[in-house]
């Protein structure tokens, strides 16, 4: 009975650990750019339980890698000029009190002194790692497939499209921005294809989340059922050994 007890703890610990990454990806199925994410489960192979009238060895379960699907959201069309999406790989590079982090949110605007940024106002970076500061007093910059800004037909700068040949390794920061480690190799995308005035939005199917979470919601109670009645058992056997004389 002890060792259901706790093949039980062990997979409700696992079932939470599901249940706040799902309601994570419920919360931001709006948020542009946002990538999916999911927990690989493992066998815990440290401690193994044992018993005589079943199998020899109960494994325990643990939760694993939070993995991401970098899959392509839907593009939208928003007609606003500093919005930019990333139909294919690769990353737009920004610079942070942290560091220079990569996102594929492109919710970008001009703050008061002139410098490209994002929706937070950090700035984004050129093919040299330099802020790109823009002079729009005459007109709105175009922004072309390849990555060159254009402000009256001059090029100002050149955007930084990063990608990575392990995407897996990329470490979430906030702010839909993600940290390489130190020694990813950061490749430069040669042929980006932005896409002025449309952006990326979340890869996230919301009708496949809520179902996820039905059946999260559903194993949890069953399995609280299970324990439950786990407990009484051993409480009515405990009662029936102490009456016995």
């Amino acid at each position: 009975m002890e060792n259901a007890l706790m093949v039980g703890l062990t997979r409700q610990m696992v079932l939470r650990e599901k249940m706040n990454v799902t309601a994570n990806n419920i919360a931001n199925m709006s948020t542009a750019g946002f990538k999916v994410e999911k927990i690989l489960l493992q066998r815990f192979d440290k401690t193994r339980a044992r018993q005589m009238d079943g199998p020899h060895a109960v494994n325990f379960v643990q939760g694993g890698t939070l993995v991401r699907d970098f899959r392509t959201g839907q593009i939208e069309h928003t007609g606003r000029a500093l919005d930019l999406a990333l139909p294919g790989r690769g990353f737009f590079a920004v610079e942070t009190e942290a560091g220079v982090r990569y996102t594929r949110d492109g919710r970008f605007s001009i703050d008061n002194n002139g410098t490209l940024s994002t929706a937070d106002g950090k700035p984004v970076l050129d093919d040299n790692g330099k802020p790109i500061v823009l002079d729009t007093t005459d007109e709105t910059p175009v922004i072309t497939k390849s990555g060159a800004v254009m402000v009256g037909g001059q090029e100002i700068a050149r955007l930084k499209v990063a990608d990575f040949a392990s995407l897996s390794r990329l470490r979430k920061t906030g702010e839909g921005r993600f940290e390489a480690p130190p020694d990813a190799a950061e490749l430069s995308v040669q042929n980006p294809d932005i896409m002025q005035g449309a952006l990326e939005r979340s890869n996230v199917v919301p009708v496949m989340e809520i179902n996820r979470m039905i059946e999260i919601t559903r194993s949890y109670q069953s399995i609280s059922n299970m324990l439950n009645q786990e407990q009484n058992l051993s409480r009515r056997t405990i009662e029936r050994l102490g009456s016995v004389r």
